[in-house]
């Protein structure tokens, strides 16, 4: 179990870990394939389980894709069923806090816009990235929040990885555990949604790997331990977020479990 006294980590690498633990738009990142030898508890868990694990394990068995969390170790998979052991959890009380805390030089916080409590914006995290008419691109959630701070409570752009911005994103993805992730129709979105099918199909790095080698081909399996050697792309890029809006539209009906736990 994870104590109060744990919360600040060690805070040179505490965005990173949140980043790898908050696992937000797509928490239920589907793969295809036949389901790991490590099967999921199935037994009842506390009160504060989330349903979406639930609706996991009455899944269709004519649907192929699989959560990464029926993947997982059972032991990793405790860390994400009960939210007094889930890590992420200290991302989003701090992010209960954020949401009251008015900012200068506006005086305004997230509930001067959205109410006092966050659970109005249950079902959003289903439904990102989404169309940013401003921008005239497809933005992520933690992008849509970047801006939103940026436009009514005139903030400086800052970090997509401060502990304040992954604060904010666990709390609002909290808000739609085991709503179905929604698939993309906005034809807005049409492009970016061929870009990003495109880039899971492609090979990079050293290794010269697709993401459907690992997600499609190999489900379950391990790399050995050898990296992709990849240049990851910035969090806001259109390259990151046409990917992630293919994962949603591929994730479509599967329930959200953010704020999730991967190994």
């Amino acid at each position: 179990m994870i104590h109060p006294v744990d919360k600040r980590l060690d805070r040179k690498r505490s965005s990173r870990l949140a980043r790898a633990l908050i696992v937000l738009t797509l928490a239920a990142l589907p793969v295809l394939g036949q389901s790991s030898e490590r099967e999921a508890d199935r037994s009842p868990g506390s009160e504060r389980d989330g349903p979406h694990l639930q609706d996991l394990a009455r899944a269709s068995s004519l649907d192929t894709r699989r959560s990464g969390f029926e993947f997982m170790s059972r032991a990793t998979q405790a860390l994400q069923r009960h939210d007094d052991q889930n890590p992420a959890m200290l991302w989003v009380r701090d992010g209960e806090r954020l949401w009251r805390e008015p900012i200068a030089p506006s005086g305004k916080s997230c509930l001067t816009c959205h109410g006092a409590s966050p659970t109005a914006l249950r079902g959003v995290a289903a439904r990102y990235p989404a169309w940013d008419e401003a921008l005239g691109r497809p933005v992520s959630l933690n992008h849509r929040i970047s801006l939103c701070r940026q436009r009514y409570q005139q903030t400086a752009p800052a970090s997509l990885e401060t502990d304040e911005q992954l604060s904010l994103e666990a709390l609002i993805a909290l808000q739609s555990r085991g709503v179905a992730i929604e698939p993309v129709r906005d034809p807005r979105l049409a492009a970016a949604l061929e870009q990003g099918r495109t880039l899971f199909f492609s090979r990079i790095g050293q290794l010269a790997l697709a993401c459907h080698h690992c997600h499609d081909q190999n489900a379950g399996a391990r790399l050995g331990g050898s990296p992709i050697r990849a240049e990851a792309p910035e969090p806001i890029s259109e390259v990151m977020v046409a990917l992630e809006l293919f994962l949603r539209d591929r994730a479509a009906g599967m329930p959200h479990e953010g704020p999730g736990v991967r190994p």
